[in-house]
């Protein structure tokens, strides 16, 4: 059984599934917690501060090197 399905999800979120990540494994890399990149995933309105979406961003451009922070967070 698949999880998540159905539940709506932020491009941070689409963006994931596309590459196969773990939210847990992004969590770990970017030494944020869980739970700011559960809703960094899930919750299309939610724009982290500036500090955290650094973080974010550095992690997700060890996967993809061009990504750009408008690409996930609409700025």
């Amino acid at each position: 059984m698949m999880w998540g399905i159905g539940k709506s999800k932020s491009k941070l979120g689409r963006w994931m599934d596309k590459k196969g990540l773990a939210q847990k494994d992004l969590a770990k890399e970017a030494k944020v917690s869980k739970n700011t990149v559960t809703k960094a995933c899930t919750d299309k309105e939610y724009i982290p501060r500036q500090d955290v979406m650094k973080k974010l961003l550095e992690a997700i451009r060890k996967v993809d090197p061009n990504a750009k922070m408008s690409d996930f967070w609409d700025m």
